[in-house]
C-alpha cells in the first residue's frame, strides 16, 4: 500500500494536468504564452528521479566511514592543484566575501569532483518530477518558476540544461532560485555561467553562503579533546557556551587561541563520545542551508579544515551504532514516547540526535546523542 501511494498518479494526479496547471500559473505571473509554451514543450516525468530520491543510502553511513569515503586522496590532490591554478580567484573571494578557500574547495569537490561530474538529468524534468511527487513539492515547485525566469533571461535551456537528479546545476550544484538570487559574474563576461566558468561558480557559491548568513573571516569547526570526566550532556547544537566556559569544562584544542573564537559555540560528537569531538560555530550551522545532512556537513567542514592546513583526525574506536532497520525501530519507539525525530527514515539527523540525548539523560547513561544497540534495548 505504501509503495502504491508513492506513484506519480496518486500523489500528484495526472502529470499532464499538473503541467497544464503550472502553465496557467506561469501566465498569471506575467510570462508570455510563447515563453511558457516553449519552456514546457518537452516536459516529462522521470521515474529515475524518484528512484534516486528514495535511494540516498550513503547518508546512512557513520561519520568516520562517510568521511573516509568522501575525502579520498585524489580529491585532496585535485584540491591542491585547483587551489594553485585558481589562486587569484580564491584570494579575490576571501577579500570580497570572507569565505575561505577550504570551504569552497570542499563543496566543489563533494558536489561535482571539481566540475567534472555535474549530472546528466534534464534539470526541468527533474524539478517537474519532484514538484509533482508527494514528498517535497513545496521545495521544488518554486524552483520551476525560477528556472522559467532564468529561461526568459536566456540563462537556462529547458531542453539542454542538465544537472543533478534533484535539480541542482553547475560546478557547485545550485538550484535555480539560488542562481537567480546569488549568481555572480566572476569573470565579468556579461553572463553568469556556473557550469563552465570556475570564477562564476565559486563566486556565486561564496555569495550564496554570505546570503545564508556566513560570517566573514570567522571559524566554523575545530577538533577538540575532552577529559573522561566531561559532562557529555553538554553536547549538541542546542547548547552554546563561550570558549572560556568550554575550557572550564575541560575542553582542549590546538587552534583556539585566535581572537576570532569569542563567539559562543557547541560541542558535537558525530559518532559518540568515543569518536572525534568538534567545537562548532555559527558558520557551521550556515552550512546546513547548503545541505541538510548532518554527516555531509560535518564531513565538508572537516575536509575544509584539512585543506586549510589543520591536522587530520587521529585513530578512534567509537561504540557500535545502529543499522538502518534498528534506527527506524528506535525512531518509532521515540515517537511513541512523545519525541519529535522528524521522519522515520533510518537516518541519525539533528532531531533524532536530540531525542536520543534527552532519553539518555533520563536513563542515566552518557548523553552523547549516539544510539547504540544497548540504548535500543533499554528503550
Amino acid at each position: 500500500l505504501y509503495g502504491s501511494l508513492l506513484n506519480a498518479e496518486t500523489c500528484g494526479g495526472n502529470f499532464d494536468e499538473f503541467v497544464s496547471e503550472l502553465k496557467i500559473e506561469a501566465l498569471e505571473k506575467g510570462h508570455s504564452r510563447k515563453i511558457v509554451d516553449d519552456f514546457f514543450a518537452d516536459a516529462s516525468h522521470n521515474p529515475l528521479v524518484i528512484k534516486a530520491d528514495r535511494s540516498q543510502g550513503v547518508f546512512l553511513l557513520p561519520f568516520l566511514e562517510f568521511s573516509n569515503r568522501l575525502i579520498a586522496d585524489y580529491r585532496i590532490n585535485l584540491a591542491k592543484k585547483n587551489l594553485k591554478k585558481f589562486k587569484s580567484t580564491f584570494d579575490n573571494i576571501e577579500d570580497r566575501f570572507g569565505v575561505p578557500k577550504g570551504i569552497l574547495l570542499a563543496f566543489w569537490a563533494f558536489e561535482t569532483d571539481f566540475g567534472v561530474v555535474q549530472g546528466d538529468y534534464n534539470t526541468l524534468n527533474s524539478l517537474l518530477t519532484l514538484a509533482h511527487d508527494c514528498r517535497r513539492p513545496e521545495l521544488f515547485k518554486p524552483q520551476i518558476f525560477a528556472a522559467l525566469k532564468l529561461y526568459q533571461e536566456k540563462n537556462f535551456n529547458p531542453s539542454l540544461t542538465k544537472g543533478a537528479w534533484a535539480g541542482e546545476i553547475g560546478m557547485v550544484q545550485m538550484l535555480p532560485r539560488d542562481i537567480l538570487q546569488y549568481g555572480y559574474d566572476g569573470d565579468r563576461d556579461g553572463k553568469i555561467d556556473i557550469q563552465n566558468s570556475v570564477s562564476d561558480a565559486l563566486m556565486s557559491a561564496a555569495n550564496m553562503l554570505v546570503g545564508f548568513g556566513w560570517r566573514p573571516n570567522q571559524p566554523w569547526m575545530e577538533q577538540v579533546f575532552l577529559p573522561e570526566s566531561f559532562n557529555w550532556g553538554l553536547s549538541g547544537l542546542d547548547q552554546k557556551y563561550t570558549l572560556d566556559q568550554w575550557k572550564k569544562f575541560g575542553v582542549e584544542s590546538h587552534n583556539l587561541n585566535n581572537s576570532a573564537y569569542k563567539q559562543k559555540a557547541s560541542i558535537i560528537f558525530p559518532q559518540g563520545r568515543n569518536g572525534p569531538a568538534f567545537l562548532v560555530f555559527q558558520n557551521f550551522r550556515v552550512l546546513f542551508e547548503w545541505n541538510q545532512s548532518f554527516v555531509y556537513v560535518t564531513t565538508a567542514a572537516y575536509f575544509a579544515n584539512l585543506l586549510e592546513g589543520r591536522n587530520p583526525l587521529g585513530t578512534f574506536n567509537p561504540d557500535l551504532g545502529l543499522d538502518k532497520n534498528q534506527m527506524k525501530k528506535m525512531q518509532r519507539k521515540l515517537i511513541k514516547l512523545g519525541y519529535d525525530v522528524g521522519k522515520v527514515d533510518g537516518i541519525l539527523g539533528a532531531k533524532t540526535r536530540a531525542a536520543v540525548q534527552k532519553m539518555q539523560k533520563i536513563m542515566g547513561i552518557p548523553a552523547d546523542a549516539w544510539p547504540t544497540p544497548r540504548f535500543l534495548d533499554l528503550l
